[in-house]
């Protein structure tokens, strides 16, 4: 039996599964949006027939990074603005494996944003959640990418000068084919939407609403929230770019003024992943590379072998 052959295990899967046999008293405040999150993933891992053995969890830096202490299943604590390096990596080496990274707004709209467009843009086959609370939490309250402007905080006293990153519209124009947001309030629609990201075949990224009571009491708790894809108010095709972008824009804007609109933005089912294309070119093998490890009898081929044989 290799170390693969939990991958597409058919059984039924209980959510207790993913709670630690010994569970760790979350450090989360009390009202933490971040606890919306944790229970929706325990929730929607299971319905997408995932086992904890063929999940990985990778985080960041901050309360987000928290979350893969809180569910048993793999998991990688990078550093800060990282998560997604990582998580590309072990998704490239074994493509099985459902790989989940998470990281707060700080952590992957700030410093790390270039991977984020990058991920994107390259369409790698995994779900992005990002805890966007608009303020860096774990440090104590300082303005942070997604603050709306005028934000008074310890950092910018006076009020942020500063228009907010539009990570909707960001994701879209860098080449995500899956953009959603969902909010901790609304626990059944963020369920949902990590099913509908999971079974995605490409990158897809959910800007997950998480209030933050202790340091960012602006933002309150993300009510009243409008389901855009049930309003009759906001018509549009989530597979039409155009239009979805309209939506983004609108929904950007309206959270400012304190109108919270979630559900699915965008949706391409048809653009082929980044493990595809590379396949489909020759340039990755069929099976798993990570299993390569674990085979003894594998002859092992160097890059620089190749090179060498060209000058022969």
């Amino acid at each position: 039996m290799s170390t693969f052959s939990a991958i597409d295990e058919e059984r039924e899967i209980e959510r207790e599964e993913y709670t630690p046999g010994v569970e760790p008293q979350p450090t989360w405040c009390p009202g933490c949006g971040d606890f919306g999150v944790l229970k929706s993933l325990k929730q929607a891992l299971p319905e997408a027939g995932r086992t904890p053995e063929e999940t990985l969890l990778v985080t960041g830096i901050g309360c987000s990074g928290k979350l893969n202490s809180y569910l048993d299943s793999y998991g990688f604590h990078t550093i800060h603005g990282r998560s997604l390096p990582v998580a590309r990596a072990a998704k490239v080496t074994n493509p099985g494996l459902e790989v989940v990274a998470a990281g707060g707004d700080g952590d992957g709209y700030g410093i790390g944003g270039n991977h984020f467009t990058h991920t994107a843009r390259e369409n790698h086959d995994m779900v992005y959640i990002v805890f966007n609370n608009e303020i860096f939490g774990l440090t104590k309250g300082q303005t942070s990418p997604t603050s709306p402007k005028g934000h008074k905080s310890k950092t910018q006293p006076h009020g942020s000068a500063k228009d907010p990153v539009r990570p909707l519209s960001q994701a879209l124009t860098a080449g995500a084919s899956y953009v959603a947001r969902t909010a901790a309030v609304n626990p059944n629609q963020a369920k949902e939407i990590i099913v509908e990201a999971m079974e995605h075949d490409g990158f897809a990224h959910i800007d997950f609403l998480t209030q933050c009571p202790t340091w960012n009491k602006d933002a309150k708790q993300y009510v009243p929230y409008i389901d855009i894809n049930d309003s009759d108010d906001y018509d549009f095709d989530t597979q039409d770019r155009a239009e979805a972008q309209e939506a983004m824009l609108t929904a950007e804007d309206r959270l400012s003024e304190g109108e919270v609109l979630t559900g699915r933005f965008y949706v391409d089912d048809s653009r082929p992943s980044y493990g595809q294309e590379k396949r489909a070119i020759g340039e990755m093998p069929e099976e798993p590379l990570a299993e390569r490890y674990f085979d003894d009898d594998y002859e092992w081929e160097r890059s620089h072998d190749r090179f060498l044989a060209k000058h022969e």
